[in-house]
């Protein structure tokens, strides 16, 4: 029986030119995802100041330009579906949901749908979470300038939030987050039970 031989002519080139175009294109998409996203992230959170200060106009232009950077990402996702959860852009879009929520209740007094950006559904319920964290920095304010109506509105907000989360039944990393929204929901619970010790 003859020795097997192997000729380097037997190799195909063309496996290894195709896997580094791939190799370079999904590296080269991938630091363009994380730059889009780490300014989209910090944009989102200079708009959750910026309406603490309660200037929502400038923090509507704000999310409009955060829309536009994590909207342009889409092509590249298409060709890579994997760089869809790269970490960075999940932060961003979490800060951004976060950011989003805020926004629709200072300005439309409710909760909506989001159209402008593609989310998934663990990016809305975490960003929907951390929401109620700004809801309380957001109630402390009202309170130091004795609009007590607004903090038992906030309140009422954060309540119902609660108890549509409560249903998920959520695990792991949003586990983490749904238990630090309830801390927020004691928070404000005592704020307001303090509030009418005084009142």
């Amino acid at each position: 029986m003859n020795p097997l031989i192997f000729k380097y002519s037997m190799i195909n080139k063309k496996i290894f030119e195709n896997l580094k175009k791939d190799y370079y294109y999904f590296n080269q998409s991938r630091r363009e995802v994380i730059g889009r996203s780490s300014d989209a992230l910090h944009k989102s959170k200079i708009s959750i100041f910026t309406m603490h200060r309660g200037q929502l106009k400038e923090a509507g232009v704000i999310l409009k330009e955060v829309e536009k950077a994590l909207a342009s990402l889409e092509p590249v996702f298409k060709k890579s579906q994997g760089l869809r959860y790269e970490g960075s852009y999940k932060a961003a879009l979490e800060e951004y949901v976060e950011a989003k929520m805020l926004y629709k209740i200072i300005s439309d007094k409710q909760l909506s749908l989001i159209k402008e950006v593609k989310v998934d559904f663990d990016s809305y319920l975490a960003g929907l979470c951390d929401t109620t964290g700004e809801l309380v920095r957001l109630a402390i304010k009202e309170a130091t300038n004795g609009n007590i109506k607004e903090v038992e509105n906030i309140k009422e907000i954060i309540t119902d939030i609660m108890g549509e989360l409560v249903e998920f039944n959520l695990t792991s990393y949003l586990r983490t987050k749904y238990d630090q929204a309830k801390g927020n929901l004691r928070k404000i619970e005592q704020m307001v039970y303090e509030i009418k010790l005084r009142h």
